[in-house]
């Protein structure tokens, strides 16, 4: 693959993919945001939405947002009324648009890692 940036997201409490898990990714430019696509992760783990973006990836700074509190709730995790992880917001650069960056969240309620693959 080249180019492009793609997100994979597994919830290790359940050893599942976090599927249905709500993902916005937004690009950081002259003091304000662009939407670069939003979605859901998909059965793969994948934010699919992705998939056809490569021509949009510049660089620059990027955000990806991902809404784990309410993805905990709708699986029926019984969540404090102030989650510890509410919206997760993950900042990083790409440097060279024609590499790839892959990021692989590995979650729970309770924490995260995220590394750049893919390189």
């Amino acid at each position: 693959m080249n180019g492009g940036i793609s997100l994979h997201v597994v919830d290790v409490a359940s050893g599942r993919v976090a599927e249905g898990l709500r993902v916005r990714l937004e690009r950081l430019e002259n003091g304000g945001r662009t939407l670069v696509c939003q979605g859901q992760v998909d059965e793969r783990g994948l934010l699919g939405e992705l998939g056809e973006l490569h021509a949009q990836c510049v660089a620059g700074i990027y955000e990806a947002s991902l809404d784990v509190a309410q993805f905990y709730r709708a699986q029926g995790m019984v969540m404090p009324e102030v989650p510890f992880l509410d919206e997760l917001v993950y900042r990083f650069g790409v440097g060279d648009p024609a590499q790839h960056y892959h990021l692989p969240f590995k979650l729970t309620a309770w924490g995260v890692s995220c590394f750049r693959g893919g390189a």
